[in-house]
């Protein structure tokens, strides 16, 4: 079974090789980095290390390969070295469907007291804007030990796990939700000063009515294509030991959209926002909106929400979300995405995790991988790469031997 699962790789687009890989990685006064340059291969990547050591930094670099903060979701002047002057950098040479590319981003020094620092994108040695542009060239998903808490945490917390997975096959959600949040934020201020000019706020409403159906719209969208390759791979392997998962969006948009055109929904909105503003003045905040709405998960075989499962159910559904989007990116985009995935193996037994990586290697996806013992990635060994990761370097390869050995070094 093993070994069919990891010779079945999900079709490339006829005649092209098409990958999407880091080749080498470079870190210049990056989190415990004074500088690194770190050779990839296609393969999955594992990154073996003590707590501490930099592992996790590494994929945080990863990630701002991508559009917006990162992994970390970090202040980009708390990512430099502690030692250096506020500066740091990451390039990567890739390898794309569209050819490879140079990428690189970071954020410059300040040349003088009180300058703000400004983080840039270079694409192939040019200027390219803000890091939205990396959109279209990087497909980028992560999972990190804060997922674990995903369906037993607030409410945000699945929004934005939503919207990242949307973003890889949408790049203007990301527009959308900033334009969304500068709205809300300035009426939100408007009715805090008690203004109560119907023409201060109408702009602002309307704003808001569009791009919040908008965002409604997108991960309705995103949740009916996911629940299609969820119910593909059910199919596929009932016994699989990542249950299937039911998903629905709770929230006022998402309702109206199921029985309202957009446009409808737009205007309604609109409505409710203009008789609400007393009752959100009073609360402080804005009480309807997409800035509300919650992702409902249940696990289907068992018929059960999410949040009352076990850790190790819980692990295996998000884990199963989380291929089932990887899956779903491949067929748009031809190619499948980046996977960073910290600490990936707590919670999930051996048959799990031998079950997930025969996944990644179907997939054809080049994998970062982190953890503090290397057997619990055993299965990989002769398919993946394994570097040890000491405090600001590397240590070199891990051999197979001590991978599958019994008794760990």
């Amino acid at each position: 079974m093993a070994a069919e699962a990891r010779s079945e790789r999900l079709p490339a687009p006829a005649g092209s090789d098409a990958r999407l890989w880091v080749e080498r990685l470079t870190l210049t006064n990056f989190r415990n980095y004074a500088h690194l340059t770190l050779q990839a291969g296609p393969e999955p990547q594992v990154l073996i290390g003590a707590n501490g050591a930099g592992k996790t930094n590494l994929l945080e670099a990863l990630s701002l390969l991508a559009p917006g903060q990162g992994l970390r979701r970090a202040a980009y002047p708390d990512i430099g070295r502690a030692s250096g002057d506020g500066g740091w950098a990451v390039a990567a040479h890739m390898h794309t469907a569209d050819g490879p590319i140079d990428i690189g981003t970071g954020l410059t020094p300040a040349q003088g007291d009180g300058e703000r620092k400004k983080r840039i994108v270079r694409i192939n040695g040019a200027p390219a804007g803000g890091s939205g542009v990396l959109a279209e060239h990087v497909e980028l998903v992560w999972v990190t030990p804060a997922f674990d808490g995903l369906f037993t945490g607030p409410a945000s917390e699945r929004r934005r796990f939503l919207d990242r997975l949307i973003l890889c096959f949408d790049p203007s959600s990301r527009t959308r939700l900033g334009r969304f949040e500068r709205a809300m934020q300035q009426r939100n201020r408007l009715l805090a000063e008690g203004v109560r000019d119907p023409m201060r706020f109408e702009g602002l409403e309307q704003i808001m009515a569009e791009t919040g159906t908008a965002i409604a719209a997108a991960r309705a969208e995103a949740i009916t294509a996911l629940a299609s390759i969820v119910a593909e791979r059910y199919a596929r392997d009932e016994a699989s030991p990542f249950p299937a998962a039911s998903l629905a969006i709770d929230g006022t948009l998402e309702a109206d959209l199921e029985r309202m055109a957009a446009v409808d929904v737009e205007e309604t909105y609109a409505e409710l926002l203009s008789t609400t503003r007393e009752r959100d003045r009073a609360a402080g905040r804005t009480l309807q909106g997409p800035h509300r709405s919650d992702l409902l998960v249940f696990h289907t075989p068992k018929q059960m929400p999410a949040r009352v499962c076990s850790s190790g159910e819980q692990k295996a559904l998000l884990l199963g979300l989380i291929l089932a989007h990887a899956e779903l990116v491949a067929r748009r985009h031809d190619v499948a995405p980046i996977l960073l995935l910290d600490e990936v193996t707590a919670h999930l037994d051996a048959a799990r995790r031998g079950a997930f990586f025969d996944e990644i290697l179907r997939l054809g996806a080049q994998a970062w991988m982190t953890g503090t013992d290397g057997q619990a990635f055993a299965p990989l060994a002769g398919q993946a790469r394994f570097l040890r990761v000491e405090d600001g370097g590397l240590a070199g390869f891990v051999d197979a031997d001590e991978v599958t050995a019994r008794t760990p070094r």
